[in-house]
């Protein structure tokens, strides 16, 4: 905590914190506590207070071989026992804390800090996002695996999969083959995904290297930290064709085959101003957009009241996508 004050003199104390990994309420609460105390040497004793030398006694029963490994009402017990009164279980436990010997003695869960992933991309190919999901097979707990690799930036599917079992090998297969196809340069790409085995797999992890590719995870139970993987799932679930079970492997295949290209070259997507993730990708969309605006101007010059005089624009695609912006960022694209 005393490191954490140093440094957060010089950096500021978030900052601080987030370079220690100290949750901030521990720290302020840490912070609250120190200041409120009352030095030592200015608190009177309490008039029935042990002395020291009944106090050096206590410690040095407490710390004798007997009773080390005992509690101080174990102690107390015994002492009474045997017809020793020392002091109360109270006091030995206040003894204990002023020599700084009181702890918790059971093993505690020591959960790591897990930092918020905050990606941006301003163009295609530079973060994607990949995932994994169920596809219902023909007989009840029996699954076919959609492996699925997105583009944030445009939505744009540029690699997808499906197996008979969720494998790294595989995924590795896949990211390989989708990188050489998008000809992804060494430092261009980050790929975010959630923490399954396959994603957090040495063999996707060593690929990634090689291909000199950021990787990036999720934190646990954090669904929000994936959003685009998620709205893909859920268009593809959510899409007229979708069936309530595959008969078989190749029946999910079929389907795939067609979904993806309609949603790459068909489906307009809302996020993208009602573009298609391909015109986006590959950036078609100024040409698309440039027409879309002859359009609209020829119907303002016929109808100007349909349109209360102002000339009407098509939407845009966003120029940036963001998985956690912060809050406090002011960002200029």
């Amino acid at each position: 905590m005393d490191a954490a004050i140093t440094l957060g003199k010089e950096v500021g104390q978030e900052a601080a914190c987030d370079a220690l990994s100290i949750p901030r309420a521990t720290f302020y609460r840490y912070l609250s506590r120190r200041n409120t105390e009352v030095p030592e040497n200015k608190r009177p004793a309490p008039p029935l207070a042990l002395s020291t030398e009944e106090e050096q006694r206590v410690i040095e029963i407490l710390h004798s071989p007997r009773f080390v490994d005992n509690a101080p009402q174990q102690v107390y017990a015994s002492l009474l026992d045997e017809g020793t009164y020392l002091c109360s279980t109270r006091t030995m436990y206040r003894i204990l804390h002023k020599h700084q010997e009181v702890k918790e003695r059971r093993r505690q869960v020591r959960r790591p800090h897990y930092k918020k992933p905050e990606l941006l991309a301003t163009a295609p190919n530079q973060v994607w996002s990949w995932d994994i999901t169920k596809l219902k097979g023909p007989v009840k707990w029996t699954y076919f695996y959609l492996y699925v690799i997105l583009d944030i930036f445009s939505r744009y599917v540029v690699g997808w999969m499906v197996a008979h079992r969720e494998q790294a090998v595989l995924a590795k297969r896949l990211i390989a083959e989708t990188c050489k196809k998008q000809h992804i340069e060494e430092g261009q790409l980050t790929i975010h995904a959630d923490r399954g085995s396959s994603m957090k797999s040495k063999a996707v992890a060593h690929l990634l290297a090689d291909l000199g590719v950021t990787k990036t995870h999720s934190r646990p139970y954090v669904s929000n930290d994936n959003p685009y993987s998620e709205s893909q799932f859920k268009t593809l679930k959510y899409c007229p064709g979708f069936p309530a079970l595959f008969g078989s492997i190749q029946d999910a295949r079929e389907f795939c085959r067609h979904f993806f290209p309609w949603y790459n070259q068909e489906h307009k997507h809302s996020a993208l101003g009602l573009l298609t993730t391909e015109q986006v990708h590959y950036g078609l969309d100024r040409e698309v957009l440039e027409y879309r605006a002859q359009v609209l101007e020829a119907a303002f010059k016929k109808y100007p009241e349909r349109f209360k005089g102002k000339l009407p624009k098509p939407l845009e695609p966003p120029k940036a996508a963001w998985i956690n912006k912060p809050d406090n960022e002011a960002v200029q694209i």
